[in-house]
């Protein structure tokens, strides 16, 4: 009677570890593509300033 919980946690404990695992690997592999991790949240806002950032520090080089 008192073992019942473990029929649950086991499945479950998989299903969150699998969870993880994904997450993980999404992680690796847009920090491999894009050389940094991703920033969450990014709004149109944030798109514009990362794209004046790139032209400012490309235009200084240059000079």
């Amino acid at each position: 009677m008192g073992w019942r919980w473990v029929e649950a946690a086991l499945p479950l404990g998989i299903i969150a570890g699998m969870l993880c695992i994904a997450g993980n690997v999404q992680y690796v592999i847009h920090t491999k593509a894009h050389g940094r991790p991703k920033h969450i949240g990014n709004d149109m806002w944030d798109v514009a300033m990362e794209r004046r950032d790139k032209n400012l520090l490309s235009s200084s080089s240059s000079s």
